[in-house]
């Protein structure tokens, strides 16, 4: 990850480039090679970016809808989509 990217405000980024830094991140404090300070200045920024990605993803859901159809395959409306 580079200083710049690092340094980027997580709300600047699309959904995309904030889970690969979340993912370079997470592989990162894995390998137990950051020392300690670093490690815990990761670990701030990951989890600033799955908070991020987490919303975003929120977001996506509400505004998918299902389509709902008559016994007669006519559209009756449209509802929030249910994942459960």
């Amino acid at each position: 990850m580079t200083e710049t990217a690092a340094t980027l405000s997580p709300e600047t980024l699309s959904f995309e480039e904030a889970l690969a830094q979340l993912e370079r991140i997470v592989a990162e404090l894995e390998s137990g090679q950051a020392p300690l300070e670093k490690s815990l200045e990761l670990y701030k920024r990951g989890a600033a970016l799955k908070t991020l990605c987490e919303e975003r993803l929120e977001a996506a859901r509400l505004q998918v809808e299902k389509i709902t159809l008559s016994k007669t395959g006519q559209v009756e409306g449209v509802a929030p989509a249910e994942f459960n």
